[in-house]
């Protein structure tokens, strides 16, 4: 006897992952300058070199008992501050050490926070195209995950379906800007109509709703775009940040929860947070990367890589005859599939040994996901493959 529900999530795998796999075993057979692997978002570009520099400083200078015992369980002291304070700095918010918890990436923030509202009939809102694991994450916590359709115009918020979908048990709407998959930034207006929308609505159904703001993508933007801080924008949110990709870290695992005081009923959510977190068999994020981003939270990554990859990439498929909304942060592109079947698409591409990921599981059927975050010179030999198929 096994649980069902987690025997069903081991059972059906991510089709990011599967796609990634296939393309390591195919490239056994056909050879790795052959395969033209889109599937996994995983930074190509390394680290900064202070942050290198910084892993082995702190090994070589700072005391090893210090380095690698336990923290408690938010985190170092020392290391929140440095986050609170960078913070502050950036968005002028008032944001103290007590708000920081840390994790051992943003999946975990993620799903504590989730956890954390969980309550009886609760329902948690993703807005499409929205990462896959939203879902499971909700479900496995006892909440209901509440799909809301894209808005296929510009992949903002379609705010009026939005409101549609709210109900009195909505307790949480998950926002992710930078998003992935479609590399869409949300605007200041878009987050500004959002924040009255949950106000009016939380008043209505007599109690907060909370904006979870996944923001793994953060530093990576191009076109000198901004990325507002939501907690500025809607007092009840509550940030789930992950260095993974603004550092290039996505192997060291470590993020955070802030969960500002302005947010509603602040400290007992960060109570349930944590708790959440215990009941998963959290201790501490690890010591040495707490240290690490405490002394790099001004690291910044270069992003011209990810900047001319995208261009190529939109350049080339606009002209094709391919659809998509030029993406403006993060490391991913959104396009319509020919025909309108993605998945149909998607195996066609796989024949040619193109691997992009179809958008069902984003919420999005019609439409296939890129990732930016590969060589350009496996861009350069992958778009006849492209080509071809659109012309079939």
């Amino acid at each position: 006897m096994f649980n069902e529900t987690m025997l069903a999530l081991g059972k059906k795998r991510s089709c990011i992952r599967e796609l990634f796999e296939y393309g390591l075993r195919q490239a056994q057979v056909v050879g790795k300058e052959n395969v033209y692997d889109y599937s996994l978002g995983n930074p190509s570009i390394p680290a900064p070199p202070e942050v290198n520099e910084t892993f082995i400083r702190v090994i070589r200078d700072m005391d090893s008992l210090a380095v690698h015992s336990y923290t408690p369980a938010p985190g170092a002291y020392d290391a929140r501050k440095a986050v609170a304070d960078e913070l502050n700095e950036r968005f002028g918010t008032a944001i103290r050490p007590e708000n920081i918890f840390f994790t051992c990436g943003a999946a975990p923030a993620l799903l504590s926070v989730i956890k954390a509202l969980a309550v009886p009939d609760a329902e948690i809102i993703g807005l499409a195209p929205y990462f896959p694991e939203y879902r499971p994450f909700t479900e496995a916590s006892g909440a209901r995950f509440v799909e809301v359709p894209a808005d296929y115009t510009a992949f903002q918020v379609n705010l009026e379906a939005l409101e549609a979908h709210i109900t009195p048990h909505t307790q949480a709407v998950i926002v992710n800007s930078p998003n992935n998959p479609s590399g869409v930034v949300y605007s200041r207006e878009t987050l500004t109509k959002l924040a009255a929308l949950l106000e009016r609505k939380g008043a209505e159904i007599g109690h907060a709703i909370y904006l979870i703001a996944d923001e793994p993508y953060r530093e990576l933007v191009y076109d000198g775009l901004e990325v507002p801080f939501i907690p500025t924008i809607y007092k009840n949110t509550v940030v789930c940040y992950s260095y993974s990709k603004s550092l290039s870290l996505p192997g060291e695992r470590i993020g955070y929860v802030c969960v500002p005081d302005a947010a509603a009923e602040s400290a007992d959510l960060f109570a349930a947070v944590a708790g959440a977190a215990r009941a998963m068999g959290h201790v501490c994020a690890p010591s040495l990367q707490q240290r690490v981003v405490a002394l790099c939270t001004a690291s910044r990554p270069n992003v011209d890589a990810y900047d001319e990859n995208r261009s190529i990439l939109y350049d080339a498929l606009s002209s094709y005859g391919y659809e998509c909304v030029k993406p403006c942060g993060a490391f991913y592109m959104f396009v319509k599939a020919p025909g309108g079947d993605a998945q149909a698409f998607s195996d066609r591409a796989k024949e040619k040994n193109l691997l992009i990921v179809p958008g069902a599981d984003f919420g999005c059927p019609a439409y296939f996901r890129i990732s930016t975050c590969v060589s350009k010179d496996m861009i350069l030999r992958s778009l006849p493959v492209f080509e071809a198929l659109v012309k079939e």
